[in-house]
């Protein structure tokens, strides 16, 4: 009885979670869509990717994901001033970043909102980002097992570390050390940092490849 129920609630769940999503699809507009897939994304989103997320062509995403950029840029009505972030192609994906001429406030802003000292967790980001550079926030998460988004804010807000380019397959940014995090530790290229092998238990273990 109690597996017959339960067959009967999963049957039901999947039935009404079915509708739920083309309801969603029927009642908001794709740039509706889009819109909430790009705000939630951590890396580039690519044209179809999001085609397959909404159910739409490519060239239909395509042509409203450039819509949406003249939008946020104000070319769709000049009396309207651009957003203040708007939505970049990086990496064959799409992204939605703060614009560029009000990045001194952003950074401003974060650097009050950052407690002086970094915590363990943003040291051990740091220290990884410093021995595995170039490197995505995935593989951080992957060697720290961990989600690593919040931390990976805080560096590039304090100026430690900073984005680097695209990863070429995926399109994922890629962090490396800022000149910021030379001077705090007194030296003048990464090439100074110490070995790792000799501080680990088994030197297999290190960031090292």
């Amino acid at each position: 009885m109690i597996s017959q129920t339960k067959t009967s609630l999963h049957l039901v769940a999947t039935m009404t979670d079915e509708p739920q999503l083309d309801d969603v699809r029927a009642n908001h507009t794709l740039g509706q869509q889009l819109e909430a897939l790009l705000l939630v994304a951590d890396e580039p989103l690519s044209a179809v990717t999001l085609a397959t997320a909404t159910d739409r062509p490519v060239r239909e995403v395509r042509a409203e994901l450039e819509a949406l950029i003249a939008d946020y840029n104000g070319a769709a009505d000049a009396e309207r001033p651009p957003r203040g972030f708007e939505l970049r192609e990086v990496g064959g994906g799409y992204r939605f970043y703060v614009r560029a001429s009000l990045d001194a406030l952003v950074a401003d802003f974060v650097q009050q909102q950052t407690p002086s000292k970094l915590s363990q967790a943003a040291l051990e980001t740091l220290a990884v980002v410093a021995y595995r550079q170039p490197i995505s926030r995935g593989a951080i998460a992957s060697i720290r097992a961990v989600n690593v988004d919040s931390v990976v804010r805080t560096l590039v807000g304090r100026g430690l570390i900073t984005e680097v380019g695209h990863d070429a397959e995926t399109g994922a940014i890629l962090y490396g050390t800022d000149e910021a995090m030379l001077g705090h530790l007194g030296i003048a290229s990464i090439d100074e940092l110490p070995p790792i092998a000799p501080l680990l238990d088994d030197p297999s273990e290190g960031f090292e490849e």
